[in-house]
């Protein structure tokens, strides 16, 4: 097990890469390396314990800290990288069943928009088809690898800790790539500056998932670092980044993520009320205390933000920053063409014109299927929402809680964010599993699976 002090070294010896990540070359060594070990391990034990969805959780987690550094050797490695290692695990470990190609048959209706793709050039051409399809295929092998596997609870648990420990990467580099607090201006807008340079909305998602994964843990009796106290200092110190990126997509979609997990664990517990209190007592005293300080230290300017409104406290007409506005772009796309859609990666181009020449890409992957692969891209979208409902409805009440959360993730990310990074796709393929509720084998010749502590 992890004892104390061997829990504070993993933690911190993750958060001191972050620090010592201001250049490319320890992030770009540590995603080559994860993913070439990852391989060399799943192929010599035959995907054995499920290593697939240790190794592809870790990457999907530190995709963002590589972008944030530079360090890849191309924009899309990450979810290149996760899809290499779920490819592996599919071929060691799934039997095609009339389900699973199901999600085969989702692949290859993707596929149908390629025929339409229209660029100024060729090379832009492989490029949109890449950044617009390269999520949907991580979703699409995340569901063919997930599909009703059986994965015991402390199995679960152990993945989910690993893929916190990336985000301790990111925690470390935003410490040492943000500026003095009292250099910066806020407004209402999103803060490049608070997220490390890099895009608010992608690392407020990642943020936001670590705070879920802490929050997960703890209320599960798993020590992260062995010290409680220090587990509710990361846990704090995680919303706190989360929300100064001013990006409120990733930090609600997390505390929705996790009441409807909370939901069904308590259920599952049973003295409902009595534990939602003392859970809700903690869980106030960290989030108020940080809020409190954060709206100091921004002038109030956070309070307007996750409010709608403007620097000078007016409220926005929209508060979706234009979404609302895209969305009715992608909609009337798909009026134009119905059946098939407009084509892969077509939407940013046709928008072009509308914004005067100012590319404006879609952050919801929902009104994006429908736009650019028409009737059929409806049609995969119902697909995706209904075979998680129906694996949630035959789960217990313990399962249904990480089901429910995975699948709001999921839903949640691609509706404010698209699936620019891997997150979304390999998160679906979580909400399919079967979770057990016994003692699995050994993963690790190091770890006993049976409680991190």
């Amino acid at each position: 097990m992890l004892n104390k002090y061997k829990g504070i070294f993993i933690v911190s010896i993750h958060f001191v890469i972050g620090l010592l990540s201001t250049s490319k070359t320890i992030p770009l060594m540590l995603g080559l390396l994860v993913l070439a070990i990852g391989c060399v391990h799943i192929i010599l034990t035959r995907d054995r314990n499920n290593l697939a969805l240790f190794y592809a959780g870790y990457l999907t987690a530190l995709e963002v800290y590589l972008r944030m550094t530079s360090g890849v050797i191309f924009y899309e490695y990450g979810k290149y990288a996760v899809i290499i290692i779920l490819g592996i695990g599919i071929y060691y470990k799934r039997e095609l069943n009339s389900s699973v190609i199901v999600y085969f048959f989702y692949l290859l209706l993707l596929l149908i928009g390629i025929s339409m793709a229209d660029a100024p050039t060729e090379t832009l051409i492989r490029k949109q088809i890449a950044f617009n399809l390269s999520g949907p295929f991580v979703l699409g092998l995340s569901a063919i690898y997930f599909y009703k596997i059986n994965i015991s609870k402390q199995v679960l648990l152990n993945s989910l800790y690993y893929m916190l420990l990336p985000v301790c990467c990111m925690l470390g580099l935003l410490y040492v790539k943000t500026p003095d607090i009292r250099q910066i201006a806020f407004s209402g807008a999103a803060n490049v500056k608070m997220s490390g340079g890099f895009g608010p909305n992608q690392v407020a998602t990642i943020l936001g998932f670590g705070f879920f994964l802490i929050m997960v843990l703890i209320s599960q009796k798993k020590k992260i670092t062995g010290v409680v106290f220090l587990d509710i200092l990361i846990s704090a110190y995680l919303f706190y980044r989360g929300i100064m990126t001013f990006s409120r997509g990733g930090i609600l979609t997390a505390f929705i993520a996790f009441g409807g997990f909370l939901f069904f664990s308590l259920l599952d517990k049973g003295k409902f009320v009595v534990n939602l209190v003392k859970y809700l007592a903690v869980g106030s005293v960290v989030v108020v205390s940080v809020w409190i300080y954060s709206t100091a230290v921004t002038n109030g300017m956070i309070l307007n933000r996750f409010t709608g409104k403007n620097a000078s406290g007016t409220a926005k007409e929209d508060i979706t920053s234009g979404r609302i506005d895209i969305i009715l772009e992608q909609l009337g796309g798909f009026y134009e063409s119905p059946i098939l859609g407009i084509g892969v990666g077509n939407g940013k181009y046709r928008r072009l014109e509308e914004y005067n020449d100012m590319v404006v890409a879609s952050h919801n992957e929902v009104f994006r299927l429908i736009e650019e692969h028409g009737t059929i891209g409806l049609f995969l979208l119902l697909l995706l929402i209904t075979v998680p409902l129906i694996n949630m409805y035959y789960s217990s009440l313990y399962a249904k809680g990480f089901l429910l959360a995975f699948y709001l993730f999921w839903f949640l990310t691609i509706s404010h964010s698209a699936m620019r990074i891997a997150f979304p796709g390999f998160i679906y393929g979580l909400s399919l599993i079967h979770i057990r509720n016994d003692d699995p084998e050994e993963f690790d010749d190091n770890l006993e699976t049976d409680e991190i502590e």
